[in-house]
């Protein structure tokens, strides 16, 4: 029976597929997919655990005292029971056989599917052993995270489509984690569900760059919607349609031949310059989190690379860092990928939404943190670790001299973390000068995603070359909004008057200096503020690529001269949305009352 969910819509259009569940887990779990010769090995790796754990659980049950409870020498018969049951092990192998994911993967989609079927019965008590089922397999895998790591990385260039036939797959997950999205990245999903997040989490995010519809704050969405089910994602609305009738399902497909015939007559336009009606040029650069990303920003018109999230370098290798060497062979990727072309490495931003697997000595976790947006991430976390730090800034010196390269500090908001920022920077430098390697010269900027360093720009100003506006942490800070947070993602607002007169302040007060300032975050790549930001003085925006040819259209459509001066009665606008709808959809006359409240 055909059914709905609702969530918010993140990235637009429809997606039509199956479902491929990511079950949540209270152990962090490893998602990818593996290749053929990697089944055996994976198998393997189920059985050693199996058995380390059976071994665990029989010698806890040997060594009980005499005098403890007779239930618990039951319990632990149970556990035991439960982890040679077949339905367990033999169709975890089967997840590992036919889908082709790693073990840890295959156990937890194995539990997800088991334990809705506990959910159903009738009995308490068997209905009740779902619990201790869910001990059985946190065991197995703490397990597989002591024992012989898998040998393999994610087989490169292996997606579900190569284990699952010819129809196309859709994620739904409670979460998916920044490392996990990495993977999925390169896979061949039409589209992504999660139970949490909001318009600007990572995985909101990442599905934009992939220009692919999601929908975010689907609340049980993982819980209801079933392995294979046919699952269609309107991304417009935030509706997900789960077993959809014939006739809506072909009034989804129309939708989705229609959008693909607008994403053609975008891509025309990839390689015309961005310049508006009153001949003001205007800069599209793209985001990109790993090297491989530049040739999609250069196909997509991109003249430069705006933001670089040095971070996913750092993600999804067990807590092991990447060295100086290794982070200078993607830099130097990056640049020599971008022919010339400006390339902006933000240094690296851990914490909140993006924690390591392990948090190197200062030995904190993202989830310990009482308010991880408000801890120890960022540049604060860059400086709790010189080392970590000095060597990021070798290799990004060194890349450098390859092509041209800044430098962009994240999280700025004290002239204490500035201060040593540079004294970190000046070090590197020496130190390469004193090694005999090259490095060129690097303009530094500053994120202003901080309302105080919004607020503090002149002093800020003294210091750097450029600064580059974090909308998605902006509107967070200013509004003490957690914008992963699908229980209050409503109020996260973009439209927010403060939030606009911080930004307009700072472009205006960068341009009054002859500094140079860019939006770089979710703002820059949605159309709808495009005319907007020009009426501010924006002339760099950095954005996924695939935004770009949307972007670009509504830039080759405006006439500054006559935006500009609309600019202060949309800014005092009750509702500015509204106002800059009602005034970007008819041809602006700057003579014109636009009867702004």
């Amino acid at each position: 029976m055909s059914f709905q969910v609702f969530g918010l819509p993140v990235s637009r259009g429809v997606a039509i597929g199956r479902a491929v569940l990511v079950a949540s887990s209270r152990v962090d779990v490893a998602h990818y997919f593996i290749d053929d010769s990697q089944v055996g090995p994976e198998i393997e790796r189920l059985r050693v655990a199996r058995d380390a754990v059976a071994n665990e659980l029989s010698t806890l049950q040997r060594d009980l005292p005499s005098d403890a409870p007779g239930e618990l020498s039951a319990l632990l018969d149970v556990h035991l029971m439960l982890l040679h049951d077949e339905t367990l092990i033999t169709a975890t192998k089967q997840w590992i056989q036919e889908r082709h994911y790693n073990a840890e993967w295959a156990l937890s989609a194995q539990l997800e599917v088991i334990a809705r079927q506990f959910d159903d019965m009738e009995d308490d008590y068997l209905r009740e052993r779902k619990a201790d089922l869910e001990q059985v397999v946190e065991r197995l895998l703490r397990a597989m995270s002591r024992g012989p790591s898998s040998t393999y990385a994610p087989a490169p260039g292996v997606s579900p489509r190569d284990f699952a036939g010819e129809d196309p797959l859709v994620l739904v997950a409670n979460d998916i984690a920044p490392a996990d999205m990495l993977q999925f990245k390169r896979s061949i999903f039409t589209g992504f569900i999660t139970d949490v997040g909001g318009r600007t989490s990572h995985t909101a995010i990442v599905a934009r760059s992939m220009d692919i519809p999601a929908v975010v704050g689907a609340r049980e969405a993982s819980h209801i919607i079933r392995q294979d089910d046919w699952v269609v994602i309107d991304g417009d609305n935030g509706i997900v349609v789960v077993d959809p009738s014939p006739l809506l399902l072909e009034e989804y497909r129309f939708r989705q031949r229609q959008s693909g015939l607008e994403r053609d007559r975008l891509s025309r336009l990839r390689h015309t310059p961005a310049v508006t009606l009153d001949g003001e040029r205007v800069e599209l650069q793209a985001n990109i989190e790993l090297p491989n990303d530049a040739p999609a920003a250069l196909e997509a018109g991109a003249v430069g690379v705006g933001l670089f999230r040095s971070e996913f370098l750092f993600m999804n290798r067990g807590g092991d860092l990447p060295g100086e060497d290794e982070q200078f062979e993607a830099y130097r990727a990056a640049v020599e990928a971008m022919k010339g072309l400006p390339v902006t490495i933000r240094t690296v931003d851990i914490g909140a939404d993006k924690p390591l697997d392990r948090m190197s000595s200062a030995e904190l976790r993202h989830e310990h943190a009482l308010n991880p947006a408000l801890g120890l991430r960022a540049i604060r976390w860059s400086l709790s670790e010189p080392g970590m730090f000095r060597q990021q800034l070798r290799a990004i010196l060194r890349a450098s001299a390859l092509g041209k390269v800044r430098i962009l500090i994240p999280m700025v908001a004290h002239l204490a973390e500035v201060r040593l920022a540079f004294e970190a920077i000046a070090r590197a430098k020496q130190q390469l000068a004193d090694s005999g390697r090259a490095h060129g010269i690097v303009e530094v900027g500053a994120m202003i995603e901080v309302p105080a360093a919004a607020i503090a720009l002149p002093t800020l100003m003294r210091h750097f070359d450029f600064v580059s506006i974090g909308t998605n942490d902006l509107i967070q800070y200013t509004l003490a909004i957690d914008r992963a947070d699908e229980a209050v993602a409503h109020l996260y607002d973009p439209w927010h008057p403060a939030v606009l007169q911080l930004v307009a302040q700072t472009i205006s007060y960068a341009r009054s200096t002859d500094k140079a300032v860019s939006v770089c975050g979710e703002m820059a790549g949605d159309p709808a503020f495009t005319e907007l930001l020009l009426a501010m003085g924006l002339r760099s925006f950095s954005m996924h690529p695939s935004q770009i040819a949307a972007v670009k259209q509504r830039v080759l459509r405006a006439d500054t001269r006559r935006l500009t001066p609309h600019l202060r009665a949309l800014l005092e606008s009750e509702d500015a949305e509204a106002a800059c709808r009602e005034l970007f959809a008819r041809p602006v006359h700057a003579e014109a009352p636009i009867g702004l409240s």
